[in-house]
């Protein structure tokens, strides 16, 4: 079987591939996890930031154009 080394804690160890690539699945799914959560907390507090600036988020069609009616 194949090995290939990884490092771990400042140290590299050779594992097997299968291994290997498993701790290398962990480490991306832990890291577009932690991108989602910051994604999601940016849209968030923009959403804050323009609630708290308008007093409401957003105005429908239906209230822009009866307010621009004569």
């Amino acid at each position: 079987m194949s090995k290939e080394v990884i490092i771990v804690g400042g140290e590299e160890k050779i594992v097997r591939e299968d291994t290997a690539k498993a701790f290398r699945g962990v480490y991306w799914a832990m890291l577009s996890l932690a991108a989602f959560l910051l994604i999601m907390a940016v849209l968030f507090f923009t959403g804050i930031i323009k609630l708290a600036s308008d007093g409401e988020l957003n105005t429908t069609p239906a209230n822009v154009e009866s307010n621009s009616r004569p």
